[in-house]
């Protein structure tokens, strides 16, 4: 039977804080559609997390997350800058075209995940044409899908020319514990100029469910009507904001992604076989041919292939030491 320890960090059970929190939030009757004390108190927890006075709602996935997100911020007619391996580009099957109504997406280059600056200064500078989708909107991941992670300046460096052009700035956060375990300073960002920020439950150790911050007052307004067409306000709403009061009152979010970013490190350190990009959060990205992969699914490991044409190890908040002795000692075998 194949393991998926390090397929994803999706394929991870969901942490003890969460569930706790759930169960704990499972009793009497409570208002519907995040109206309710148990969601009021885990955007609270969100919003000192970032230390800003923001909106706060709780959706069941990244992908309906990021895609209401970008809807708020570019028009039908207009676009998107995202890295081009991005997961809005690459993972998420026209979902911003979809729930934006036709909103495009614009692919940039950059190392390791991270958008190049200077990639920014021909589509700002391009003239708007009706035969083509003007940027109106910037989005930026931390951590990047190759594991990296971005400091503030760098953020700076990207945002501030977007704003420059009175743009708007989505931050996709689906792994933004490992990037403030990494380093990163959360309450940095609001200072970046980000309009929309989406906190990534699901893979930070929660049963299905991410946080969508609104900095922009002006983009909230009527957000909720927004979701509610996607299918995105969720009647019994306490059930997808309980599990940020268990991994947000105590700092689990954060210690548990530090875990995870601990494995990867210890993996990468490990590994036989080269690593291609920095190892800053919880992902390792290794050069490895076919047939080793072919190999290492017949011993019973699933990994992807990535964008690149590199193989991803992922870790999570559950990753043992133990398991990753083992994937060591199997890929040691194939090298």
């Amino acid at each position: 039977m194949a393991r998926y320890d390090f397929a994803s960090d999706n394929t991870a059970p969901a942490a003890p804080e969460a569930i706790q929190a759930i169960l704990a939030a499972n009793t009497g009757f409570a208002s519907g559609y995040g109206t309710d004390k148990v969601s009021a108190q885990a955007a609270d927890l969100v919003r000192a997390l970032v230390d800003a006075d923001a909106e706060v709602r709780f959706v069941a996935s990244g992908t309906a997350a990021n895609a209401v997100s970008l809807a708020a911020l570019a028009r039908p007619f207009e676009a998107v800058l995202a890295h081009r391996h991005a997961h809005i580009c690459t993972d998420e099957t026209g979902a911003p075209g979809f729930f934006g109504q036709g909103v495009g997406l614009i692919g940039l280059p950059g190392a390791s995940g991270k958008i190049d600056p200077a990639a920014l200064a021909a589509p700002l500078a391009a003239p708007d044409l009706s035969h083509r989708q003007s940027p109106a909107a910037l989005s930026v991941t931390n951590a990047t899908e190759y594991g990296t992670v971005y400091t503030a300046a760098e953020l700076a460096a990207l945002t501030a020319p977007v704003k420059a052009k009175g743009y708007g700035v989505h931050l996709d956060g689906a792994r933004l514990a490992n990037a403030a375990a990494a380093g990163f300073d959360l309450k940095a960002i609001p200072g970046l100029g980000v309009d929309i920020l989406v906190v990534g439950g699901t893979k930070a150790g929660m049963p299905p469910t991410e946080a969508v911050v609104i900095f922009d007052r002006a983009v909230a307004r009527r957000f909720d009507a927004r979701l509610k067409q996607a299918g995105q306000l969720p009647s019994k709403g306490r059930f997808y904001a309980a599990p940020f009061i268990g991994m947000l009152s105590d700092g689990a979010l954060v210690r548990h992604a530090a875990h995870a970013n601990a494995m990867a490190r210890k993996l990468a350190a490990g590994m036989p076989f080269r690593v291609v990009h920095p190892v800053e959060a919880n992902a390792v990205f290794v050069e490895m041919d076919d047939a080793r992969l072919s190999a290492l699914h017949a011993a019973g490991w699933f990994v992807y292939r990535f964008l690149d044409g590199s193989v991803r190890f992922m870790c999570s908040w559950a990753t043992t030491e133990a398991a990753v002795d083992e994937i060591l000692d199997a890929v040691r075998r194939l090298a």
